[in-house]
Order: structure tokens, then sequence, then C-alpha cells
């Protein structure tokens, strides 16, 4: 690949002035991780590209998911078995492309009584999935007794306890795993644009053939040309679909998912539980991660402000419930919660079928002008949704030739350098934790580094030093990482780095008032930030750290 300018907003103005001088084979409309898997994937076959995305990268679904790469055990229940065999041999596949932020992670399945789950079908359940993902031995489910099942989760009630299992499962952060996704489509040479929206779909003989956006922080207006458009903005697809047709058909139906966040001492779980919720035919998890535990989801309808999802206080109401009754701990309640997120599912509308039976498959929809739109799908299936619909854009660019444009992306490792093999990534881990403790970092930054940062994290951790001489470490660190942030990853506002760079808004808000005003001097500084600016992104933060705990 060849020298790029780096994936910093210092160079936005010639990413702009690229894309409106560009005839593209592939626009990409929507900057989560289904576009950020288009443009990787169309770019790495020798297409041109180029993205858009409204707000920030992953602001939508892409940073409020459950943040697990998982199979979908639960869409056995629908004999969705297609879907369960693509995803869950997904699911090592992305391991190897990126160990650090996709991390095996043993998931406990308590039988309990007056539960959904028997023991043998869960057994039956579990074995069809190993078989359907494709499982190695070592990670096949094991059937547990009650004893071993509170041996290894001794939180769980002893008095209604039958029995459960342990299987395979990874987690991420799916924030994080769109930005290593979009940076590495950067580096093949992807003009990717946050804060652009899409306004207007022209059309050149009845053919999308452009759009008209306009860039959010600035005001001015582009075009940019493209012989193909994909939209892959998730739950906003049908208003971009709108844009260029009557919607008729299939359509979206949209449900929001809540998680809550406590500190891990008021939920001390040690492994990640996916447990029946009682009197209800649902199932959710509680998930450790850092100092936290975090408990979800929900699965209701919503149509209400696709850009201000709530969490409300059924929400959390239910996920408490649910927790209280399952597990042997001191009753959490709404003031035990320090974060909390809402993100909302694209999914198929599908005639009498109620927000949980909807199917998770993704579908494809093309419009008379060539418009091509994807919705559904799940988090873990990115990569083979994107191979589906860059197909069928190489068809069209070349058809008939289309074996010289085969996907490529099941080699192409989404870190530069990457961890090779899995000892390679534990050598590394073992240094970065040695280094955090020879610098007195308190607490668990060394996972908190690896999983953000990934092959990055030491040299994160070594421009930290040069700022201990001013700086404590806490401090140094967070200007260390705006540092990497700004020169590699198109921070534009100061959420972005809060919120979706670094999870410390959901995964370390007690961190947030020690730091906020070095963020702030930080963004004066390097971006030149009026006062105007610098008191609107003051407001927009705060009103964004107020709603994470104001449940209506």
């Amino acid at each position: 690949m060849a020298d790029r300018l780096s994936f910093s907003k210092d160079n936005r103005e010639a990413f702009f002035s690229k894309a409106e001088k560009d005839t593209y084979d592939l626009l990409i409309i929507g900057g989560g991780i289904t576009g950020a898997g288009i443009a990787l994937d169309a770019i790495s076959r020798g297409l041109s590209v180029c993205l858009v995305e409204k707000n920030d990268f992953a602001s939508g679904t892409s940073s409020k998911s459950t943040k697990l790469i998982h199979g979908g055990l639960r869409y056995l229940k629908q004999f969705e078995f297609n879907l369960v065999k693509e995803v869950g041999r997904e699911r090592a596949v992305l391991h190897r492309l990126a160990r650090h932020i996709v991390v095996p992670e043993k998931m406990v399945l308590p039988l309990i009584q007056g539960g959904s789950l028997g023991k043998i079908m869960t057994s039956l359940g579990l074995y069809i999935y190993d078989f359907l993902a494709d499982v190695d031995d070592d990670d096949k489910r094991r059937m547990l007794a009650k004893e071993e099942v509170l041996a290894i989760e001794p939180l769980l009630p002893t008095s209604k306890l039958l029995g459960g299992s342990i299987y395979a499962e990874y987690r991420t952060d799916d924030a994080r795993l769109t930005m290593e996704v979009l940076k590495t489509a950067h580096r093949y040479g992807a003009n990717l644009l946050n804060y652009v929206e899409c306004k207007e779909i022209a059309e050149i003989n009845g053919i999308a053939a452009s759009i008209i956006c306009i860039d959010t922080l600035s005001g001015r207006e582009i075009k940019i040309k493209s012989l193909n458009i994909v939209n892959a903005t998730g739950p906003w697809v049908d208003e971009v679909r709108s844009l260029s047709e009557t919607i008729q058909g299939k359509r979206l139906y949209l449900t929001k998912g809540v998680h809550i966040v406590v500190a891990k001492d008021k939920l001390p779980v040690r492994h990640a539980t996916y447990f029946d919720v009682p009197h209800d035919d649902r199932m959710i998890f509680a998930i450790p991660r850092l100092n936290v535990t975090y408990i979800g989801t929900t699965d209701t309808y919503y149509e209400g402000d696709k850009d201000d999802v709530a969490v409300t206080q059924h929400d959390v109401q239910y996920l408490l419930s649910a927790v209280n009754q399952t597990f042997d701990i001191e009753q959490l309640t709404e003031g035990d919660i320090i974060s909390s997120w809402a993100g909302i599912r694209p999914l198929i509308y599908e005639d009498g079928k109620s927000a949980s039976e909807i199917s998770r498959k993704d579908e494809i929809f093309e419009a008379e002008n060539g418009l091509l739109s994807i919705a559904g799908g799940k988090l873990t299936g990115y990569r083979k949704m994107a191979e589906r619909i860059v197909d069928m854009v190489v068809e069209r660019l070349h058809p008939n030739q289309s074996n010289g444009f085969q996907c490529k992306t099941e080699d192409i490792c989404l870190t530069d350098p990457s961890f090779t093999d899995a000892g390679e990534y534990r050598k590394y881990a073992d240094e970065l934790s040695k280094r955090c403790q020879e610098l007195s970092l308190i607490g668990p930054y060394d996972a908190y580094l690896l999983q953000n940062y990934g092959p990055s994290a030491l040299v994160v951790l070594e421009a930290a030093e040069k700022y201990l001489s001013t700086y404590p470490i806490a401090k140094a660190l967070i200007l260390a990482e705006l540092d990497y942030c700004a020169d590699h990853e198109m921070i534009n506002l100061p959420l972005d780095f809060l919120e979706r760079r670094t999870g410390r808004l959901f995964f370390m808000p007690e961190t947030i008032k020690l730091v906020e005003n070095l963020i702030f001097q930080y963004f004066e500084s390097r971006f030149d930030f009026d006062k105007q600016t610098l008191e609107n992104e003051k407001e927009r933060w705060d009103n964004r750290i107020s709603s994470i705990l104001i449940f209506d």
C-alpha cells in the first residue's frame, strides 16, 4: 500500500478536496460497522471508495450493542440455522484478524428452576451450536452439575440452581472494532468522511450518480460522484431510501436495546453470564469488563427520535429486576447505576412477530435507480454482509469478470502491525502490564490500553511519558491518547474521544471529571476551537454525561 495522509482532522480539507474531484466506483452512506466493512471489502478488491457518515463513525448502533462477537445461540429457537452457522464461524475469523479486540470469553449458562431452559434441550442446543459454528474441541460446550456451576459462578442462587453449562463466545468493543476496520480501509486508500450528511441523491438518466452532502461542522455543501451508491445507514436506511424512491414492500422495524453499568463490586460476576429473565421468554447478559459489570439487553419496539435514544425507567427496572431475581447479591437499585446506553436495531419488518422473534438476517434492497440498501444483520456478520453487497457492485462494474475481484477480507488483519499468533499476543500483553506497573498506573489500564489500541498500546504509553514532567500519569495518559486519536483516528469533537474512541463514558465514568478540562484545553489548542465552539461542545458534553444517568 502506498503512503497515505494520516487519518486525521488535520488532513480533512485534503480528503474533502479529493471527494469533490473524483468519481468513485463505490460511494457508501453510513459509517457504522456495516459501512466500514463494505469500504474495506471494496477497496481491497481494487475499487475506488468514498464513505460519508452524518455524525461520528460508529455513533449509532455500532457503539451501542452488547459488545459481543457471538453466534446467536438464541436464534436456534427460531430455527435460523444458516444465520447461526455463518456468524458462529465468523467469530474465529475475526479473532484471528484482530486478537486484541475480539477476545475469547467463556460464557456461563445457568439452568434455573422455573426458567425456560432444561438440561436436555440446552445440551442439544449447545451441541448443535458448536457443530454449526465449527467450534474447536477445547472450546466445545460442557454441561455442568449444580456444584460445578457454583464453583465457577458462586453468585448464582443455590436454592434455585439446577445446573448449567459453559460455552465459548468472544467479547469486543463495537466502536473500536469499527474504527479498526475503517483505519484498515484508509490504509488501502478509501476516502472516509465523518460529519458529512447526505441530503440528496442525484440521478443521471434515471441512475443514482451522486449525492449532495452537508459538512455538518462547517455548513458547506459538497457533491460526490460515484458509479454505485450503497446505503448502509442502519436505523436511517428507510430515510435514505426515501431520498430516491417511494418505499414499497419491505421496510425497517426498529427495536431498542438498553444496557446499564454498575461497579464490579455491586455485581462481581467472575464470568460473562447469559441467563433467563424470570417470567419472561427472554435472556440477558451480565458481563464483567475492567472495573464494572454491564447488564443487557432489552428488546422493545421503537418509534422515537433515532438521534436521541433514551433509557427509560421501565428499561432500568426490567434489567434490575432480572439481575436481582437471578443473583445472590445485595439488591441493586437505580442508584447503583454508573452509566448506561441505548441503541437501535435496524431489523426487517415481519408481520405478526414480536421484537425478539424478528429475524436478524440481513437483506439488500435495490431501487429502480440502482441505489443499494442493506439492513438487518448482526455485528458479528459484518464481513459477510459486506462481501455479499460488494459482489453485486463488482458484477455491475465488471460483468462476467467477477472472478478477478474476489473478496480478500478473510486474510486482512485489522491492525498494522498485527499479532501473528496467540503467543505473540500474550507476550505483548505481559510487556504492557509490566510497563503499566512501572508507571504506577492503578487499575486495569493494561487491559484497557490493549483492547483499545492493540499493537499500538505501548506506543501510546511511551507517548504519555513525555507529559510526566508536567502531569500525573492519569492525565499524561489522556494527553497521549488524545495525540494518538487526533493523529490516527479522525476525532473532530471531544465526545468522539470520550464515548467512541476510548469508551470512558461507559466503562470509566469516574475518570471524566478528572480530565474533562484537560480534554477541552487540548481541542482548543490542537484544533483552534473558538469560544463559541468550545461553549457548544461543553454543553453537548454536559448533556451527554447527564443522559447516562437520567431515566425518564
